[in-house]
């Protein structure tokens, strides 16, 4: 693993490895990076266990910019459901 500043970065592999430490990393203030070949694919965060109405309602706000525009196509939500199942 390598520290850049307070993140750190990690294989998939030694992610995969080192899980439960990495765990304990993200619980104690630390952000992880996942990368896969050298790209970033995943960040583990500390949760925040106190936000306030405020931030909750910046987040929602934030969310949902984000989905704008996102569509399914052709596609249906119930045939990607069924497409799921065993």
């Amino acid at each position: 693993m390598s520290a850049a500043r307070s993140d750190t970065t990690v294989g998939s592999y030694d992610a995969k490895t080192r899980f439960s430490e990495l765990l304990e990393l993200a619980e104690s203030g630390r952000e992880i990076t996942i990368t896969r070949h050298g790209t970033p694919v995943a960040r583990l965060v500390p949760i925040k266990h106190h936000s306030t109405p405020e931030q909750r309602r910046a987040n929602i706000q934030k969310w949902l910019q984000t989905s704008r525009g996102l569509s399914l196509g052709k596609l249906k939500i119930r045939d990607l459901v069924n497409e799921g199942r065993p």
